[in-house]
């Protein structure tokens, strides 16, 4: 196969226009299509406004070839309004939103794609994917990425025709429901041509578990310290100082206590990977070598190694270890003072007003509550015990119902109600039973 036939791409955020981009070498159609919404509507405006193409700028050279353009054979407001023959599905949005669009798409559309590709899925989103396709008359392929490929936003903050890829991922993972995937073989080798590492597992599950928000989101977000930043209300007169995601306490929420908690969990979701017939991760090789590196002197390559042997107390240290050494970028060169780059200065967005004038949830927590509840989920499908996901669930929901109560009267989006995300589950749960019969 050489290439992935005629192509649409969900979504109109900037990841959609750099796989736009890079699946657009492959030489087939593109097109795009994405949800009705005053953002969007700037995109399509945009798209029209350059003649229906889509540019990527770098922001360094290292990733050039990244960089480029792609025409747009056909666009459409409103997934609903799909039409034509689709061969590829390229899914660009948030795992939360596959259902949405997948039950928006026409069946006649969805029934005729061959494979669909998850580039942001979280644990079970392609039994969530494959599963809604069944009950629709599809049978495509999915294949899952751990995540995309790296940090692209708007240059101007606003929607536009181009996009600026500011930061590129050293190594991903993925996998397919297809054996021997030539599709996978072609997306990995496109992702390789511009200076990737993929690695290939035998399942989708295992690709969605190695994504490292997974692992270290819901316990530096669910937590006393953040979530007061998160849903505080502001006083003009005494504003609250900033707090840092990645600082330790008092200038953000890392504590051995939180260190002792995201350990905890990894060995969770561990058992649950397991449960689903993938393989876990050892957590700090993953952190230090899929994510940002630190010096051999704060962290030796030998402890790396043997971490998952080591005693708890032993992990919990050279995991707090590695974010105190990464306080600052270890690797910048220092100012005239000796002072190196504040790499952990990450600010915790607090609630804001969306364009519907709603009181909403950023991104982070709002996308980690859905994953994290969607893996609790599973978990009690298989009956593998997770206390801890149950207990940081526990204290973002009782943030939420706080928060909601304080706001009565103000106008608030759904990310401030507690939600089981059942329909989902079901999907998922539906699936897995169907591939794992033992896990009923």
């Amino acid at each position: 196969m050489e290439d992935l036939g005629k192509v649409l791409i969900a979504g109109t955020g900037p990841t959609a226009v750099q796989m736009a981009v890079l699946i657009g070498r492959l030489g087939g159609p593109v097109g795009i299509a994405g949800r009705e919404s005053e953002r969007s509507e700037t995109f399509f405006a945009a798209l029209s406004e350059s003649g229906d193409t889509l540019r990527i700028d770098v922001q360094s050279d290292r990733h050039r070839a990244l960089a480029g353009e792609c025409q747009v054979e056909q666009w459409f407001r409103g997934y609903q309004s799909v039409e034509g023959e689709w061969d590829t599905l390229v899914l660009t949005v948030t795992a939360d939103a596959y259902v949405p669009i997948l039950k928006q798409l026409d069946r006649r559309v969805l029934r005729q794609i061959d494979r669909i590709v998850l580039m942001s899925p979280t644990l079970g989103s392609s039994s969530l994917v494959r599963e809604l396709a069944r009950q629709q008359g599809a049978d495509p392929e999915v294949i899952s990425f751990s995540s995309y490929l790296g940090d692209t936003r708007w240059p101007g903050g606003a929607p536009g025709g181009s996009a600026l890829t500011a930061g590129v991922k050293r190594r991903i993972y993925a996998g397919s429901t297809t054996r021997s995937s030539a599709a996978l073989g072609l997306l990995r080798d496109l992702h390789e041509s511009v200076g990737m590492t993929v690695e290939l597992l035998g399942q989708p599950v295992e690709a969605e578990s190695r994504n490292i928000s997974l692992y270290v989101h819901p316990p530096l977000f669910m937590n006393e310290v953040t979530l007061g930043a998160v849903f505080m209300e502001p006083e003009p007169t005494k504003p609250e100082p900033t707090k840092y995601v990645y600082k330790l306490f008092p200038e953000g929420p890392i504590t051995p206590s939180l260190i002792r908690t995201m350990v905890a969990q990894w060995r969770e979701l561990t058992a649950i990977v397991t449960a689903l017939g993938g393989s876990g991760v050892n957590l700090l090789a993953f952190m230090l070598e899929d994510s940002y590196p630190v010096r051999p002197e704060s962290i030796s390559p030998a402890d790396i190694a043997a971490f998952e042997g080591l005693p708890t107390i032993h992990q919990e240290y050279l995991v707090y270890v590695r974010y105190a050494s990464l306080l600052i970028d270890p690797f910048s060169e220092p100012d005239g003072d000796g002072r190196y780059f504040d790499f952990s200065a990450i600010p915790i967005r607090p609630v804001f007003r969306n364009g519907a004038g709603e009181w909403d949830v950023p991104r982070m927590p709002k996308e980690d509550y859905y994953r994290t509840k969607v893996i609790q989920g599973v978990a009690r499908h298989l009956d593998v015990e997770c206390p801890t996901i149950d207990g940081l669930l526990a204290t973002y929901e009782g943030e939420l119902e706080k928060s909601a109560k304080a706001r009565v009267g103000d106008r608030l989006s759904e990310a401030f109600t507690v939600s089981d995300f059942g329909s989902d589950l079901d999907l998922i749960c539906a699936s897995i039973s169907a591939s794992i019969p033992a896990a009923r």
